[in-house]
Protein backbone atom coordinates (compact mmCIF):
# COMPACT_ATOMS: atom_id res chain seq x y z
CA UNK A 1 0.00 0.00 0.00
CA UNK A 2 1.27 3.55 -0.91
CA UNK A 3 2.29 6.24 1.21
CA UNK A 4 1.41 9.76 0.09
CA UNK A 5 1.24 13.09 1.95
CA UNK A 6 0.29 16.31 0.64
CA UNK A 7 1.58 19.37 1.93
CA UNK A 8 -0.21 22.61 1.95
CA UNK A 9 1.16 25.56 3.57
CA UNK A 10 -0.81 27.80 5.15
CA UNK A 11 -2.00 31.02 3.77
CA UNK A 12 1.90 30.98 2.35
CA UNK A 13 1.98 34.86 1.11
CA UNK A 14 -0.28 36.15 3.55
CA UNK A 15 1.92 34.41 6.24
CA UNK A 16 5.10 35.29 5.50
CA UNK A 17 4.42 38.79 5.60
CA UNK A 18 2.95 38.28 9.41
CA UNK A 19 5.92 36.56 9.89
CA UNK A 20 8.17 39.60 8.72
CA UNK A 21 5.88 42.46 10.20
CA UNK A 22 4.69 41.99 13.83
CA UNK A 23 2.35 44.81 13.10
CA UNK A 24 -0.02 42.31 10.38
CA UNK A 25 0.19 39.39 12.94
CA UNK A 26 -3.87 39.11 14.22
CA UNK A 27 -5.03 41.50 11.34
CA UNK A 28 -6.71 41.17 8.18
CA UNK A 29 -3.77 40.88 5.15
CA UNK A 30 -4.06 40.55 1.27
CA UNK A 31 -1.38 40.00 -0.50
CA UNK A 32 -1.75 41.54 -4.37
CA UNK A 33 -2.05 44.23 -6.85
CA UNK A 34 -3.83 47.52 -6.24
CA UNK A 35 -7.34 48.42 -7.35
CA UNK A 36 -5.73 50.79 -9.53
CA UNK A 37 -3.83 48.11 -11.12
CA UNK A 38 -6.83 46.28 -11.30
CA UNK A 39 -5.27 43.95 -9.18
CA UNK A 40 -6.82 40.57 -7.49
CA UNK A 41 -5.97 38.78 -4.29
CA UNK A 42 -2.77 36.30 -4.63
CA UNK A 43 -3.66 35.51 -1.37
CA UNK A 44 -5.01 36.52 1.92
CA UNK A 45 -4.78 35.83 5.62
CA UNK A 46 -6.99 34.00 7.52
CA UNK A 47 -8.39 36.70 9.26
CA UNK A 48 -9.36 38.15 5.96
CA UNK A 49 -11.13 35.00 5.26
CA UNK A 50 -13.74 35.83 7.78
CA UNK A 51 -14.81 38.38 5.76
CA UNK A 52 -15.15 36.69 2.68
CA UNK A 53 -12.01 37.71 1.08
CA UNK A 54 -11.00 34.62 -0.98
CA UNK A 55 -8.05 34.00 -3.63
CA UNK A 56 -8.65 35.71 -7.81
CA UNK A 57 -10.99 38.01 -6.55
CA UNK A 58 -10.34 41.88 -7.66
CA UNK A 59 -8.33 43.53 -4.41
CA UNK A 60 -11.46 46.38 -4.74
CA UNK A 61 -14.02 44.35 -3.92
CA UNK A 62 -11.94 42.86 -1.11
CA UNK A 63 -11.40 46.06 0.26
CA UNK A 64 -15.04 46.79 0.16
CA UNK A 65 -15.51 44.08 2.08
CA UNK A 66 -12.72 44.82 4.47
CA UNK A 67 -11.92 48.60 4.10
CA UNK A 68 -9.56 47.97 7.20
CA UNK A 69 -7.34 45.05 5.61
CA UNK A 70 -4.09 45.72 5.08
CA UNK A 71 -3.06 45.59 0.86
CA UNK A 72 0.78 44.09 0.67
CA UNK A 73 2.26 44.31 -2.99
CA UNK A 74 3.73 40.49 -3.30
CA UNK A 75 7.77 40.20 -2.75
CA UNK A 76 7.93 37.07 -4.64
CA UNK A 77 12.00 36.59 -3.84
CA UNK A 78 11.13 36.21 0.04
CA UNK A 79 8.29 33.50 -0.70
CA UNK A 80 10.64 31.70 -3.46
CA UNK A 81 13.13 31.68 -0.09
CA UNK A 82 10.64 30.51 2.15
CA UNK A 83 9.68 27.79 -0.39
CA UNK A 84 13.13 26.51 -0.92
CA UNK A 85 13.95 25.95 2.74
CA UNK A 86 10.80 23.98 2.73
CA UNK A 87 11.56 21.44 -0.06
CA UNK A 88 14.82 21.02 1.71
CA UNK A 89 13.03 19.44 4.10
CA UNK A 90 11.02 17.49 1.74
CA UNK A 91 14.17 16.15 0.40
CA UNK A 92 14.94 14.91 3.80
CA UNK A 93 13.17 12.44 3.15
CA UNK A 94 12.20 11.05 -0.17
CA UNK A 95 13.17 12.28 -3.52
CA UNK A 96 9.58 11.14 -5.18
CA UNK A 97 8.17 15.23 -4.32
CA UNK A 98 5.70 16.77 -7.14
CA UNK A 99 5.60 20.72 -6.60
CA UNK A 100 1.96 21.96 -7.74
CA UNK A 101 3.34 25.31 -6.55
CA UNK A 102 5.68 27.08 -4.11
CA UNK A 103 3.26 26.27 -1.60
CA UNK A 104 2.13 22.61 -1.74
CA UNK A 105 3.63 19.13 -3.04
CA UNK A 106 2.48 15.68 -3.04
CA UNK A 107 5.85 13.29 -1.38
CA UNK A 108 5.77 9.63 -2.01
CA UNK A 109 7.12 8.54 1.46
CA UNK A 110 6.18 4.14 0.96
CA UNK A 111 10.10 3.63 0.81
CA UNK A 112 11.67 6.78 2.63
CA UNK A 113 15.17 7.55 3.10
CA UNK A 114 14.46 7.64 7.34
CA UNK A 115 13.00 3.82 6.97
CA UNK A 116 10.08 5.30 8.79
CA UNK A 117 6.89 3.18 8.66
CA UNK A 118 4.46 5.16 9.79
CA UNK A 119 3.39 7.74 7.11
CA UNK A 120 1.57 10.11 10.03
CA UNK A 121 4.90 9.90 11.96
CA UNK A 122 6.56 11.64 8.40
CA UNK A 123 3.82 14.30 8.53
CA UNK A 124 4.28 15.38 11.55
CA UNK A 125 8.07 15.86 11.74
CA UNK A 126 7.72 18.01 8.23
CA UNK A 127 5.41 19.89 9.64
CA UNK A 128 7.53 20.68 12.73
CA UNK A 129 11.11 20.89 10.76
CA UNK A 130 9.14 23.26 8.16
CA UNK A 131 8.34 25.18 11.19
CA UNK A 132 11.48 25.41 12.98
CA UNK A 133 13.22 26.68 9.64
CA UNK A 134 10.47 29.09 8.60
CA UNK A 135 8.43 30.04 11.42
CA UNK A 136 5.19 28.96 8.89
CA UNK A 137 2.78 26.29 9.65
CA UNK A 138 1.70 23.67 7.56
CA UNK A 139 -1.15 21.32 6.57
CA UNK A 140 -0.79 17.67 5.88
CA UNK A 141 -2.78 15.10 4.27
CA UNK A 142 -1.68 11.61 4.44
CA UNK A 143 -3.77 9.04 2.55
CA UNK A 144 -2.86 5.79 0.13
CA UNK A 145 -3.59 8.29 -2.93
CA UNK A 146 -3.11 11.80 -3.76
CA UNK A 147 -6.92 12.82 -4.11
CA UNK A 148 -7.67 11.33 -0.70
CA UNK A 149 -4.50 13.41 0.51
CA UNK A 150 -5.20 16.22 -1.22
CA UNK A 151 -8.43 16.66 0.02
CA UNK A 152 -7.41 15.54 3.72
CA UNK A 153 -4.79 18.39 3.58
CA UNK A 154 -7.34 20.95 3.37
CA UNK A 155 -9.36 19.45 6.16
CA UNK A 156 -7.95 21.17 9.79
CA UNK A 157 -6.72 23.84 8.45
CA UNK A 158 -4.39 26.18 9.20
CA UNK A 159 -1.38 23.49 11.03
CA UNK A 160 -3.54 20.34 10.35
CA UNK A 161 -2.86 17.19 10.03
CA UNK A 162 -5.78 14.45 8.60
CA UNK A 163 -5.44 10.92 7.81
CA UNK A 164 -7.44 9.00 5.58
CA UNK A 165 -6.76 4.96 5.98
CA UNK A 166 -8.12 2.61 3.49
CA UNK A 167 -10.22 1.29 5.81
CA UNK A 168 -11.59 4.91 6.13
CA UNK A 169 -12.17 6.24 2.67
CA UNK A 170 -15.43 5.12 1.35
CA UNK A 171 -16.72 6.95 4.50
CA UNK A 172 -14.64 10.44 4.30
CA UNK A 173 -16.06 10.20 0.29
CA UNK A 174 -19.18 9.79 1.01
CA UNK A 175 -19.23 12.65 2.97
CA UNK A 176 -17.56 15.26 0.32
CA UNK A 177 -19.33 17.39 -1.41
CA UNK A 178 -19.37 17.12 -5.24
CA UNK A 179 -17.54 20.35 -6.07
CA UNK A 180 -14.56 19.06 -3.91
CA UNK A 181 -13.62 16.26 -6.18
CA UNK A 182 -10.59 16.78 -8.71
CA UNK A 183 -11.67 17.40 -12.33
CA UNK A 184 -15.53 18.80 -10.77
CA UNK A 185 -15.28 22.48 -11.92
CA UNK A 186 -18.38 24.87 -11.47
CA UNK A 187 -19.41 23.63 -14.73
CA UNK A 188 -19.58 20.30 -14.24
CA UNK A 189 -20.51 20.51 -10.86
CA UNK A 190 -23.81 22.04 -11.81
CA UNK A 191 -24.52 18.96 -14.30
CA UNK A 192 -24.11 16.83 -11.20
CA UNK A 193 -26.30 18.73 -9.29
CA UNK A 194 -28.94 18.62 -12.30
CA UNK A 195 -28.50 14.30 -12.03
CA UNK A 196 -28.97 14.59 -8.46
CA UNK A 197 -24.69 14.18 -7.54
CA UNK A 198 -24.16 16.30 -4.64
CA UNK A 199 -22.14 13.99 -2.36
CA UNK A 200 -19.46 10.97 -2.76
CA UNK A 201 -22.00 8.74 -1.88
CA UNK A 202 -24.34 10.36 -4.66
CA UNK A 203 -21.60 9.60 -7.19
CA UNK A 204 -20.88 6.07 -6.19
CA UNK A 205 -24.60 5.08 -7.01
CA UNK A 206 -24.31 5.67 -10.28
CA UNK A 207 -23.24 3.03 -13.00
CA UNK A 208 -19.97 3.71 -15.31
CA UNK A 209 -22.25 3.46 -18.12
CA UNK A 210 -24.49 6.31 -16.43
CA UNK A 211 -21.43 8.57 -15.65
CA UNK A 212 -19.44 8.16 -19.58
CA UNK A 213 -22.85 8.72 -21.02
CA UNK A 214 -23.00 12.25 -19.09
CA UNK A 215 -19.25 13.15 -19.03
CA UNK A 216 -17.59 10.98 -21.74
CA UNK A 217 -13.96 9.73 -21.06
CA UNK A 218 -14.48 11.66 -17.44
CA UNK A 219 -16.76 9.19 -16.95
CA UNK A 220 -14.26 6.63 -15.72
CA UNK A 221 -12.41 8.83 -13.19
CA UNK A 222 -15.54 9.86 -11.07
CA UNK A 223 -16.10 6.46 -10.84
CA UNK A 224 -12.94 5.36 -9.64
CA UNK A 225 -12.62 8.56 -7.46
CA UNK A 226 -16.14 7.68 -5.77
CA UNK A 227 -14.51 4.21 -4.98
CA UNK A 228 -11.33 5.49 -3.42
CA UNK A 229 -9.22 4.38 -6.14
CA UNK A 230 -6.69 6.65 -7.57
CA UNK A 231 -3.66 4.74 -8.76
CA UNK A 232 -2.04 8.50 -9.89
CA UNK A 233 2.11 8.07 -9.46
CA UNK A 234 4.00 11.42 -7.58
CA UNK A 235 6.03 12.73 -10.83
CA UNK A 236 8.90 14.58 -9.53
CA UNK A 237 10.06 15.21 -13.17
CA UNK A 238 6.58 16.30 -14.69
CA UNK A 239 7.54 18.77 -17.26
CA UNK A 240 5.20 21.38 -17.39
CA UNK A 241 3.79 21.88 -20.87
CA UNK A 242 2.14 25.34 -20.80
CA UNK A 243 2.70 29.07 -19.08
CA UNK A 244 -0.18 31.42 -19.01
CA UNK A 245 -1.74 33.95 -16.75
CA UNK A 246 -5.58 34.36 -16.81
CA UNK A 247 -7.92 37.19 -14.90
CA UNK A 248 -11.99 36.48 -14.35
CA UNK A 249 -13.57 39.93 -14.74
CA UNK A 250 -15.44 41.70 -12.24
CA UNK A 251 -17.88 42.53 -14.26
CA UNK A 252 -18.64 41.33 -17.82
CA UNK A 253 -17.40 43.84 -20.68
CA UNK A 254 -17.44 44.86 -24.32
CA UNK A 255 -14.90 47.47 -24.18
CA UNK A 256 -12.16 46.58 -26.81
CA UNK A 257 -10.08 49.37 -25.05
CA UNK A 258 -10.21 47.78 -21.89
CA UNK A 259 -9.97 44.36 -23.48
CA UNK A 260 -7.08 45.55 -25.08
CA UNK A 261 -5.30 46.58 -21.87
CA UNK A 262 -6.28 43.64 -20.11
CA UNK A 263 -4.22 41.17 -22.75
CA UNK A 264 -1.68 43.43 -22.80
CA UNK A 265 -1.02 43.05 -18.88
CA UNK A 266 -1.56 39.61 -19.58
CA UNK A 267 0.99 39.30 -22.20
CA UNK A 268 4.21 40.85 -20.04
CA UNK A 269 2.99 38.64 -17.10
CA UNK A 270 3.22 36.10 -18.77
CA UNK A 271 6.73 37.10 -20.34
CA UNK A 272 7.50 37.55 -16.38
CA UNK A 273 7.25 33.68 -16.16
CA UNK A 274 8.40 32.48 -19.30
CA UNK A 275 11.71 34.66 -18.32
CA UNK A 276 11.49 32.87 -14.46
CA UNK A 277 11.27 29.44 -15.94
CA UNK A 278 13.60 30.16 -18.95
CA UNK A 279 11.45 28.69 -21.27
CA UNK A 280 10.41 30.01 -24.50
CA UNK A 281 6.95 28.69 -27.02
CA UNK A 282 6.20 28.56 -29.95
CA UNK A 283 2.05 28.36 -29.77
CA UNK A 284 0.46 31.57 -28.23
CA UNK A 285 -3.37 30.31 -27.38
CA UNK A 286 -5.84 33.39 -26.20
CA UNK A 287 -8.93 31.93 -24.19
CA UNK A 288 -12.00 33.71 -23.51
CA UNK A 289 -15.26 32.82 -21.65
CA UNK A 290 -18.36 34.36 -22.38
CA UNK A 291 -20.61 35.75 -20.24
CA UNK A 292 -22.91 32.88 -20.95
CA UNK A 293 -20.23 31.22 -19.82
CA UNK A 294 -19.25 29.73 -23.18
CA UNK A 295 -15.51 28.84 -23.50
CA UNK A 296 -13.62 29.00 -26.47
CA UNK A 297 -9.72 28.94 -27.48
CA UNK A 298 -8.12 30.27 -30.48
CA UNK A 299 -4.33 29.25 -30.93
CA UNK A 300 -1.61 30.50 -33.93
CA UNK A 301 1.51 28.28 -34.20
CA UNK A 302 4.59 30.31 -34.95
CA UNK A 303 7.85 29.69 -37.41
CA UNK A 304 10.01 31.08 -34.56
CA UNK A 305 10.16 31.12 -30.68
CA UNK A 306 8.57 33.63 -28.40
CA UNK A 307 9.37 34.96 -25.28
CA UNK A 308 8.94 38.76 -25.26
CA UNK A 309 5.47 40.47 -24.21
CA UNK A 310 5.04 42.63 -27.48
CA UNK A 311 5.75 39.41 -29.37
CA UNK A 312 2.71 37.46 -27.70
CA UNK A 313 0.43 40.68 -27.73
CA UNK A 314 0.69 40.99 -31.53
CA UNK A 315 0.18 37.37 -32.06
CA UNK A 316 -2.89 37.55 -29.47
CA UNK A 317 -4.46 40.73 -31.08
CA UNK A 318 -4.98 38.59 -34.39
CA UNK A 319 -6.24 35.83 -32.54
CA UNK A 320 -8.84 38.71 -30.78
CA UNK A 321 -10.59 39.64 -34.36
CA UNK A 322 -11.56 35.61 -34.44
CA UNK A 323 -13.59 35.57 -31.25
CA UNK A 324 -16.81 37.88 -30.63
CA UNK A 325 -15.00 40.43 -28.42
CA UNK A 326 -16.98 43.49 -28.28
CA UNK A 327 -20.20 42.29 -29.50
CA UNK A 328 -20.54 39.73 -26.83
CA UNK A 329 -19.85 40.16 -23.58
CA UNK A 330 -16.79 38.81 -21.77
CA UNK A 331 -16.25 37.84 -18.35
CA UNK A 332 -12.54 35.96 -18.84
CA UNK A 333 -9.64 36.80 -20.86
CA UNK A 334 -6.43 34.36 -20.80
CA UNK A 335 -2.90 33.80 -22.79
CA UNK A 336 -0.60 30.75 -22.30
CA UNK A 337 2.36 29.88 -24.71
CA UNK A 338 3.30 26.01 -25.32
CA UNK A 339 5.82 24.22 -27.10
CA UNK A 340 8.04 25.25 -25.70
CA UNK A 341 11.71 24.97 -27.26
CA UNK A 342 15.63 24.60 -25.88
CA UNK A 343 17.13 25.37 -29.40
CA UNK A 344 19.20 28.07 -30.01
CA UNK A 345 17.85 30.13 -31.99
CA UNK A 346 17.25 33.88 -31.08
CA UNK A 347 13.92 35.03 -29.64
CA UNK A 348 12.07 37.51 -31.91
CA UNK A 349 10.16 40.64 -30.70
CA UNK A 350 11.36 43.16 -28.74
CA UNK A 351 10.89 42.96 -25.11
CA UNK A 352 9.62 46.60 -23.59
CA UNK A 353 10.24 48.16 -20.10
CA UNK A 354 7.36 47.62 -17.66
CA UNK A 355 6.34 48.41 -14.66
CA UNK A 356 6.17 45.10 -12.43
CA UNK A 357 3.07 43.32 -12.86
CA UNK A 358 0.48 41.72 -10.97
CA UNK A 359 1.05 37.84 -10.90
CA UNK A 360 -2.71 36.95 -11.96
CA UNK A 361 -3.92 33.57 -10.93
CA UNK A 362 -1.06 32.88 -8.18
CA UNK A 363 -2.49 30.96 -5.35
Amino acid sequence: MRKILHIDMDAFYASVEQRDNPAFRGKPVIVGGTPAQRGVVAACSYEARKFGIRSAMSSYKALQLCPSAILITPHFEKYEEASSLIHEVFSEYTNLIEPLSLDEAYLDVTDNYKHIPIATQIAKEIKQKIFEKTGLTASAGVSYCKFLAKIASGFKKPDGLTIVTPAKALEFIDKLPIGSFHGVGKVTEEKMFSLGIKTGADLRKKSLNFLSSHFGKSGDWFYSLARGIDESPVEPYRERKSIGREITLEKDITDMAKIFELLEELAFAVEKDLTSADKYGRTVTLKVKYHDFKQITRSISLNVRVRAGATILEQVLKLLKKTEAGKKKIRLLGISIHSFTEDAQKPQGKTQMRLPLNRLGDK
